[in-house]
């Protein structure tokens, strides 16, 4: 995102939490209590600055702190356990764009133009990455909007309840109206949008899954229920306590205050269990069968030998041609009904739903019908087939059928044959000479 607009987004979260917060304080809470301090007045609004506070904290935090980024020249210890690997290659994950090596759950970033540790998504409300570094700070930040303006919403629905048992000249003022209602209006739609947004975060910080993991397991779920690789399971499940001391630490007391993530973001505790410590490569995410099996590789692509292969070489057992199945549907066959009685057919003898007349053509009919495929005068066609196949004709054949079709079939008429003229001695006799003899 540029960097302009990423600051205007920023700054506009930054008034919006302001006008939420002080707006409500200042026309609508302190006229309410008679512009006076009081013990009621402070129990009602010191909790609910706190929150305010806090919240800015964070979102403070979220926006300036670097989410962790790889150290240059960084390389995979592959003696210990933890790192990931290419299931195509085996080995471990690189990125071409930094042109480094990449830390488990790590991922390059199009709008930071960099790899980032443990990458959540970039969140344009921040103007930052989500990451390892700041994830804590991100979680927090969701809470306390949660608890703030479910804070807020009740103040405000007080002070309307409290307008209703009072008589009509104590009603609300026409100011104190409007900063009510603007305050509805802003507060609501924050507060249902941040709070689904909240509950797929807390639930992927007690799973120990980030947004970007969470699409991926959601993959390998789909090809596993189709049955195109076997179930795996998720490498950094460590228990629903245990993952939320790895993103907001070990004490629960200071969840909720700003403290910094647990660990440096490049290596990462396993699931325990036996299948991860005998083999120290974490394959995650596993490969999806239905990319080119040469996106990832190394070398010159080679095309296979032959273009009619199917999986290990073989034919596809499931390849059919498709007009076969186009013979069968029902405007074919009334079709073949409609033209039954007519004694004519639009199609040529040759075509294997040609129809004569009579019952000679409903006898056809049920031989082309039957038969895989008709000989004609133009060739033979195969059923379930793309074309023709013509056999070898000589030259006799083909000068025979010449003289068939010409009309020298016996029963149908003569063709006439001029007669070779031959040289004689009548020949110079003038024609009324030859009449009168």
């Amino acid at each position: 995102m540029h960097s302009f607009l990423g600051r205007l987004i920023v700054n506009f979260v930054v008034l919006l939490i302001c006008f939420i917060s002080y707006s409500s304080q200042i026309f609508v809470i302190w006229p309410w209590y008679g512009r006076a301090v009081s013990v009621e007045l402070l129990v009602l609004l010191v909790p609910f600055n706190f929150l305010v506070g806090m919240l800015l904290w964070n979102y403070f935090l979220c926006v300036t702190v670097d989410p962790g980024r790889v150290p240059e020249s960084w390389k995979p210890d592959t003696h210990s356990d933890g790192f990931e690997v290419k299931k195509l290659t085996g080995k471990p994950r690189y990125c071409r764009m930094c042109e480094a090596y990449k830390p488990p759950r790590t991922h390059h970033c199009r709008q930071c133009e960099r790899c980032v540790l443990r990458m959540d998504h970039h969140c344009p409300w921040i103007n930052n990455c989500v990451g390892h570094f700041n994830y804590g700070h991100f979680v927090r930040f969701l809470f306390y909007v949660d608890v703030a303006c479910s804070y807020h919403l009740v103040m405000m629905v007080r002070r309307v309840s409290h307008n209703l048992t009072i008589n009509y000249w104590d009603s609300i003022p026409a100011v104190e109206f409007v900063f009510i209602l603007l305050n509805f209006v802003t507060c609501i739609p924050v507060l249902l949008s941040v709070g689904a947004f909240s509950i797929f975060h807390f639930l992927g910080v007690m799973n120990n899954t980030t947004t970007i993991e969470g699409w991926e397991k959601d993959k390998v779920a789909t090809m596993v229920r189709r049955g195109r690789i076997q179930d795996v399971k998720f490498p950094y499940n460590l228990g629903r306590r245990r993952n939320i001391d790895s993103v907001l630490g070990p004490n629960p007391l200071l969840w909720c205050w700003p403290s910094v993530t647990p660990g440096n973001g490049l290596r990462y505790q396993l699931t325990p269990g036996e299948e991860i410590e005998e083999s120290q490569q974490v394959v995650w995410p596993p490969d999806d069968p239905t990319r080119p099996y040469f996106e990832d590789a190394e070398g010159e692509f080679k095309l296979p030998e032959s273009p009619w292969t199917f999986e290990n070489g073989g034919v596809n057992p499931d390849l059919q041609a498709y007009n076969t199945e186009l013979r069968q549907t029902s405007a074919t066959r009334r079709r073949k009904q409609r033209n039954k009685g007519a004694g004519y057919s639009n199609l040529p003898p040759y075509h294997p739903d040609y129809q004569g007349s009579g019952a000679e053509s409903e006898g056809q009919g049920e031989e082309s019908d039957s038969a895989s495929s008709v000989d004609g005068a133009g060739g033979r066609v195969r059923r379930g087939s793309e074309g023709f196949e013509f056999k070898p004709v000589d030259r006799e054949e083909i000068l025979k059928r010449y003289l068939e079709q010409l009309g020298d079939t016996p029963g149908r008429y003569n063709r006439y044959v001029p007669e070779i003229e031959s040289e004689s001695e009548d020949d110079d006799v003038p024609l009324g000479l030859r009449a009168q003899t």
